[in-house]
């Protein structure tokens, strides 16, 4: 007992000396008062050893001045501040079905089946590049008049093929003679899929969406102009058309397209290629032959073999579309 007092009364003075280091003297305790130090000090460390390593940290960065104790107790001594947790954020939404970039600033016009040839368009569209009987195959004149549409068809018959049409300065089958161009090969995003025998087109038929504004169209690629016939580098690359007639127009569209983008003879508009799957509900699904989607007597999912799965998917694909669009939707025009 009285080893343990002595023991008792120098601790007690050495933590005294502690409390006190920063006064400019040392003061000396009476064995009583040195008791009480021991008695506080040990409850203080006790406090201090049970509290939490997050409420140390949280009281020391607030600026309080804490020594801990134990071995690293020592002057200056601070412990590490806890890392804080990393946070990603996407900065824009995911495209992983865009496969297709949109070509920006398009000047589109209009053009129409059994149009005969003006002079700001001297071709004539009683056929097409790849249908030498274009207005029988469609049933007739695709009138581009209000008066004589119901809709986005003429008013005078059901169109046989989809009235929703465009054609591209590009044609994949040579011209004057059987045989399909080199660079098709080279150029043609779809060709190793597509491709079935040298002369037979594979471009025509293709899905592409036309945006003005708010609105997006759905078309189908049927002939080829406005006035060049094989621009690739505008068509599949990022160049712009190389004509300059009707102010470097790069897309000729059909009525339908026009009634549906809302313009009269020329705009300026943003298109892009789309695969089937991503062609969404719309009035480019109802006719044609040569449409898809009708040709099936399945306007709903495009095939009569369409699965759940696959319907699945394609409401994916769109919703990841509608994402990128309003992203980058450009202001109206």
């Amino acid at each position: 007992m009285v080893r343990y007092g002595v023991y008792t009364g120098l601790v007690a003075n050495a933590v005294a000396m502690f409390l006190v280091s920063g006064n400019a003297r040392a003061q000396t305790l009476t064995p009583g008062a040195a008791a009480a130090a021991t008695a506080s000090g040990a409850q203080k460390a006790t406090a201090e050893s049970v509290m939490p390593a997050a409420a140390v940290t949280s009281v020391a960065t607030a600026g309080a001045a804490i020594t801990p104790t134990g071995p690293a107790g020592l002057p200056g001594f601070a412990p590490d501040r806890p890392a804080l947790p990393k946070v990603f954020a996407p900065t824009r939404p995911r495209t992983l079905y865009t496969r297709y970039p949109w070509k920006r600033g398009i000047v589109a016009t209009v053009f129409w089946i059994g149009e005969l040839p003006t002079e700001n368009n001297p071709t004539p569209n009683t056929k097409s590049a790849w249908d030498v009987h274009w207005v029988s195959s469609y049933g007739g004149y695709d009138d581009p008049k209000p008066a004589g549409r119901e809709g986005y068809r003429p008013k005078a018959f059901e169109p046989g093929q989809n009235p929703f049409y465009i054609a591209l300065p590009y044609n994949d089958l040579r011209t004057g003679a059987s045989g399909t161009k080199t660079s098709a090969r080279h150029v043609v995003p779809w060709f190793d899929k597509e491709f079935q025998y040298s002369g037979k087109t594979i471009v025509r038929g293709h899905w592409i969406a036309i945006r003005r504004g708010s609105k997006v169209c759905y078309a189908q690629w049927e002939d080829v102009g406005p006035f060049e016939t094989d621009d690739w580098q505008y068509v599949f690359g990022d160049a712009r058309p190389k004509t300059s007639g009707n102010g470097g127009a790069g897309l000729d569209v059909s009525p339908a397209v026009r009634d549906y983008l809302d313009f009269s003879t020329k705009a300026i508009c943003d298109w892009r290629f789309v695969d089937i799957e991503e062609v969404p509900e719309g009035p480019w699904r109802e006719f044609g032959s040569n449409n898809h989607f009708a040709r099936t007597g399945n306007k709903g999912n495009g095939s009569g073999e369409a699965t759940a799965e696959r319907e699945i998917e394609r409401i994916v694909k769109l919703r990841e579309l509608s994402d990128e669009y309003l992203s980058e939707m450009p202001m109206a025009r």
